[in-house]
């Protein structure tokens, strides 16, 4: 190919040859200081491409219904021996920091009372297809809980994600194209 899927990958590289550089420490152990300091953000996206725009429309506009409607907050979703309280609901925009020019419509986040949260978006590269992101992320304070896989500690959040979004049923894939 000739163009990077994700460019912010290079500036990302940059900055981590830098901290090791200043820090002279190799990447686990800089990353496990900053977990035992901060705590650990685990962090997935599934990306849908190549749909129907006609349908993808109709995934998001019956998503934003759904989770701006205000019954909506408060609901809860029982996945395994976890219980997730939805705490907020809305459909963001981004306001660009240097022009203050504002995009509505960025995209559906749904935060839970625990401060995970799944956000839902919509891409669109060309006029023929287009793409559904889905972003999971779930934070984790307790050192015993970083040694964790990302997929198995977010796999409640991304099952609720696929029953209220039903993407599978209404785009009859099987899964994601690509998950990061």
């Amino acid at each position: 190919s000739d163009h990077l899927r994700e460019k912010d990958g290079l500036w990302a590289v940059l900055v981590w040859l830098s901290i090791i550089a200043a820090r002279k420490q190799g990447v686990e152990e800089i990353v496990r200081d900053h977990w035992a300091k901060f705590g650990r953000h685990y962090f997935c996206r599934f990306d849908y491409e190549g749909l129907e725009p006609k349908t993808t429309y109709y995934i998001m506009r019956d998503l934003e219904a759904l989770v701006t409607d205000k019954s909506f907050i408060g609901q809860q979703f029982a996945v395994g021996n976890q219980v997730y309280s939805v705490a907020k609901t809305d459909s963001f925009e981004y306001v660009d920091p240097v022009d203050g020019t504002v995009t509505k419509k960025q995209g559906l986040r749904i935060i839970f009372s625990d401060m995970s949260r799944l956000i839902f978006r919509l891409s669109s590269s060309s006029g023929v297809r287009a793409t559904i992101r889905l972003y999971a992320e779930s934070y984790e304070r307790d050192p015993s809980g970083h040694d964790q896989e990302p997929q198995v500690v977010l796999s409640p959040l991304i099952a609720i994600a696929l029953k209220i979004s039903q993407i599978h049923e209404r785009t009859g894939r099987r899964g994601p194209t690509v998950i990061t």
